[in-house]
């Protein structure tokens, strides 16, 4: 049980680090290190479940993780590089979008043990899942780092402040968002599934704030795609929930 915790640990170590560097002005790292305790907080429990490692002690240890590397850390390296120059209103926004995030994973633990849902609605998050919500949010952060001429400005900041909000209330809605937890690859198709990975990982190691970009507004056009199947497999199901109801 010790190599999960660790993981865990390890991972809020890197949220915290990111804070860091960003009140240091060492924004790119910042950012990298938010990134790494999102990613390394996503495997220590399927790393649990791998080992047969779960515990108690760990899903507690694993909840208030996601509350530092989803929630506070990504909102506090936005603040320090953009929405401070906005004043009171960035740092609402910022209040906002740690707030949304904790509401996020605290529902996200209910619904988890709610068994009385049918079984095709757990192949969707009610909301925008709090790891997404990370990534997005640090969208200004990505555009800068391109060195397309965008300046951390006072209107820019305005502009992110709203982002900021916007994300907030993304996590908190109660939008069907697919999961892909029950996708299958056919046998024909593991290769060029492993391919395209490996083409993902590369383009991410090699243009980061490309990827991270287009990343994001990929995911921001797959919503309405979501929505849109989620009404069409409740149909066929005969559901008279609407979308806007699930949970």
């Amino acid at each position: 049980m010790v190599l999960p915790n660790l993981v865990t640990v390890l991972a809020i170590c890197a949220g915290l680090s990111g804070i860091r560097f960003a009140f240091e002005n060492r924004f790119e790292i910042a950012v990298v290190m938010v990134l790494l305790a999102a990613f390394l907080d996503g495997i220590d429990g399927r790393l649990a479940r791998m080992l047969k490692a779960t515990s108690k002690f760990g899903a507690q240890m694993d909840s208030l993780a996601d509350i530092v590397n989803f929630g506070v850390a990504p909102a506090l390296v936005l603040y320090a590089f953009l929405l401070d120059r906005a004043g009171s209103p960035g740092w609402i926004a910022a209040l906002l979008f740690t707030i949304a995030c904790g509401m996020r994973l605290a529902r996200f633990n209910v619904l988890a043990e709610d068994h009385d849902q049918p079984a095709w609605q757990t192949e969707y998050f009610v909301g925008v899942p709090a790891p997404a919500g990370a990534v997005l949010v640090m969208l200004p952060l990505y555009l800068y780092f391109l060195r397309l001429g965008l300046e951390p400005t006072r209107p820019a900041a305005f502009v992110a402040t709203g982002f900021t909000v916007l994300i907030a209330f993304l996590l908190v809605s109660r939008l069907p968002v697919y999961s892909g937890k029950s996708v299958k690859v056919p046998g024909d198709r593991v290769l060029p599934v492993i391919l395209g990975v490996v083409l993902y990982i590369l383009l991410l190691m090699t243009y980061p704030w490309y990827t991270l970009t287009a990343s994001v507004a990929g995911y921001l056009l797959f919503l309405p795609f979501s929505v849109r199947a989620y009404s069409k497999r409740a149909m066929r199901e005969g559901e008279k929930v609407p979308p806007s109801d699930i949970g």
